[in-house]
């Protein structure tokens, strides 16, 4: 190892603990454009071109969608769990390497089976580099005093979606299949995954002193109170309501000759608008409490769902499009922050909790979606539902929380 990296990994001087931080910062947000925005989300704007060319119909395109969120929900909850074997910055990278593969499989057309295996494993990688990368990351920022560049990890999300959005509505036109298109966004994968390593290195992390302090919290833990059951519920009908969306933008926009701009450029636009919303939601719930900010979100995001359905125009899918990518991310993120706050005796259960709520909202989501297509021929009453949920999350959240 040369000394600039041995420099790097162990920060002395002020100017090398900023260096550090930044690099740290920079290669999180890398990795999730990797394993969120390609890994997890790119199957949205290749999916009108799997129903186009016939790989797959709007109903079994519902099941391979839930499959992804099935393996996401049971590797975030296996992430959570300690101890992990080899480390976590090992199964970090082990997961960023089997996303980026995964990717490259769904170019094979193997039947619908093959796809469900397949996007099960990809949800399966995305949680648990999602998980194992933000803890890695945040504890980098922690020991430099640079919390405050966290948000840049998350910039990621929309980085990698309105990167691969672009990609593919440059490449769409002039490919013959969606088989190329998975194969490109194999090697946009590949490309961001070769660059973690050098910005984010392997190390020694500094161990947390978990053991004795989870010792004592065993005597002070309590139980759940009304305002975390209100939480991990509205997370529910949150993971319900912008899923069917998020999965069948892209479909929406082929349904109509008019709107077949908007194929992938529709989730274009929901990257570009995650970057900034993930700073904005921060500030406003500082400025106005957690749970109201995460009410507001709900409320935009459910107009945004509403739209895309009852206003099938460029300028409708454009605004749901940007209301979708400009709240679902942000409502994560602050989600999650309220949910610590409010179990501090022991956070690690509501979170688990709330991951499991939303996993099951998502899951159900698309095959809900795909079966309603099936019976009406529309994402009308699916989207129209989906809207429902999250008025009913920001009913459940608007009231301030009382930690337990």
């Amino acid at each position: 190892m040369s000394d600039a990296s041995e420099k790097l990994m162990k920060p002395s001087t002020t100017t090398e603990k900023d260096q550090f931080a930044v690099l740290s910062a920079v290669g999180g947000c890398l990795a999730m454009a990797a394993v969120m925005g390609i890994g997890r989300f790119v199957y949205t704007p290749v999916l009108p071109f799997m129903l186009q060319d016939g790989t797959l119909n709007e109903v079994n395109a519902g099941f391979v969608a839930s499959s992804n969120y099935l393996g996401y929900l049971l590797g975030a909850l296996l992430a959570a769990r300690a101890p992990l074997p080899g480390g976590p910055y090992r199964i970090f990278m082990i997961a960023l390497i089997t996303s980026t593969v995964v990717t490259f499989f769904m170019a094979f057309s193997l039947g619908v089976y093959w796809f469900v295996v397949i996007r099960f494993l990809a949800g399966l990688a995305s949680a648990y580099a999602f998980v194992l990368v933000a803890n890695i990351v945040m504890q980098r920022l922690a020991e430099t005093r640079s919390l405050h560049l966290f948000p840049i990890h998350f910039t990621g999300v929309g980085i990698g979606i309105a990167g691969s959005s672009l990609m593919i509505e440059w490449l769409g036109t002039s490919l013959e299949s969606s088989s190329q298109l998975w194969i490109a966004s194999g090697a946009l994968s590949l490309l961001l995954s070769l660059c973690v390593p050098f910005l984010l290195p392997p190390r020694k992390e500094l161990a947390p002193q978990a053991a004795s302090h989870a010792t004592q919290m065993k005597t002070t833990t309590k139980p759940l109170n009304l305002s975390a059951w209100r939480l991990i519920f509205a997370y529910g009908c949150f993971g319900f309501g912008y899923v069917i969306t998020a999965t069948f933008l892209g479909a929406l926009a082929s349904s109509t000759p008019e709107l077949a701009p908007m194929k992938s450029l529709g989730w274009l636009l929901v990257g570009l608008a995650i970057i900034p919303s993930v700073f904005f939601w921060e500030k406003l719930a500082v400025r106005i409490s957690y749970g109201r900010a995460i009410a507001v979100a709900c409320t935009l995001e459910a107009i945004g769902v509403a739209l895309s359905v009852l206003t099938p125009t460029i300028a409708g899918l454009s605004a749901a499009a940007i209301l979708l990518g400009g709240t679902f991310v942000g409502i994560t993120s602050i989600g999650l922050v309220e949910a610590r706050r409010l179990a501090s005796s022991n956070p690690r259960q509501i979170v688990g909790l709330m991951t499991a709520a939303f996993g099951l909202g998502q899951m159900f989501g698309p095959s809900f979606a795909g079966y309603l297509y099936e019976l009406n021929g529309d994402f009308l009453l699916a989207s129209l539902v989906a809207a429902g949920a999250l008025i009913l999350a920001a009913l459940l959240t608007i009231k301030r929380f009382t930690p337990a």
